[in-house]
């Protein structure tokens, strides 16, 4: 009753402020997210998890989760694949996660990681050495973007912006991946009540190459989605499908260890371009991105 009653608050207050489109997405998404994470409800998703890695300039890697997900809640997959990125690659990789609502959180991490000089100023140099990888879920997919956008202002490249089932709060743009960034690529669903963006479009094309907009249809929900709440899965299943999807994350797993793997740094990489050969097959679009099964997802072509 106590639940009801909040949501019944929540949709007076936000049906004043917006559409009743945008208040019925943020109802929605704040039943899923308590349904799957009202057990983790301590203050301590506030600190970023991070790895230590030894040797010069790692590639930082930040991912967001969805909605009120802790950023430390294990039955996630955008956390597990934070944690086998980290015991993997401990000296190529740094990574960390967050919840999306910590975007300044994490662009304070990024720039103290950058400071190689440790000073707390970042120079031209510092700057342009940069690779960042940028992955996230649902709200966390938007927060990508966003935090592009911020590091676009202060003149810090992005290697590869990763977008899955992404949805952009009211006054966000998930759309548009700013020139920044020299690769990206969106993962979508159709499914359910909540389904993320369909296309993501280049500011500038001829600084960022989308790698591709892949759709992934779930008529039957992976077996990991089982850890999830009934209503859940059954109200939003697509949504949750694409995120407990072990064969999606193995595939997102492939293309960091790709573009990390790259000697070249962002700012030097060509729109579209890898020349290293261990990104055979990745540079071209439309693209067909296989998975560990032998199987693969197919770029949305107009």
């Amino acid at each position: 009753m106590l639940f009801c009653s909040r949501v019944s608050a929540a949709w007076m207050i936000l049906g004043g402020v917006f559409s009743r489109h945008w208040a019925a997405l943020l109802v929605l998404l704040l039943f899923i997210n308590f349904s799957i994470g009202t057990a983790h409800s301590s203050d301590g998703a506030a600190q970023p998890i991070a790895s230590v890695a030894d040797g010069s300039a790692p590639v930082i890697v930040v991912g967001f989760v969805g909605g009120f997900v802790r950023n430390d809640d294990i039955r996630h997959s955008e956390v597990q694949l934070a944690q086998k990125l980290r015991a993997s690659y401990p000296q190529r990789l740094r990574v960390a996660m967050f919840q999306n609502w910590h975007r300044r959180a994490a662009h304070q991490t990024i720039l103290r990681w950058l400071d190689s000089g440790e000073d707390g100023h970042l120079t031209d140099e510092e700057k342009r050495d940069a690779r960042i990888i940028l992955f996230g879920h649902s709200w966390g997919g938007a927060a990508v973007i966003s935090l592009a956008r911020e590091l676009q202002q202060e003149r810090i490249p992005v290697l590869l912006t990763i977008q899955v089932d992404s949805i952009a709060k009211p006054g966000q743009d998930d759309r548009v991946v700013p020139a920044n960034v020299a690769y990206a690529v969106n993962f979508y669903q159709t499914r359910g009540l909540l389904h993320g963006r369909r296309r993501i479009t280049a500011a500038d094309p001829a600084q960022t190459k989308i790698l591709g907009d892949y759709f992934r249809d779930y008529n039957k929900p992976p077996a990991e989605c089982s850890q999830y709440p009934w209503l859940t899965r059954h109200l939003f299943r697509g949504h949750a499908a694409i995120e407990c999807d072990p064969l999606l994350w193995s595939q997102i797993e492939g293309l960091i260890d790709t573009y990390s793997s790259a000697e070249e740094k962002a700012s030097d990489l060509p729109a579209g371009e890898l020349s290293s050969g261990r990104t055979s097959g990745i540079h071209h679009q439309p693209e067909q991105v296989p998975f560990a099964d032998g199987g693969e997802l197919l770029p949305t072509i107009d």
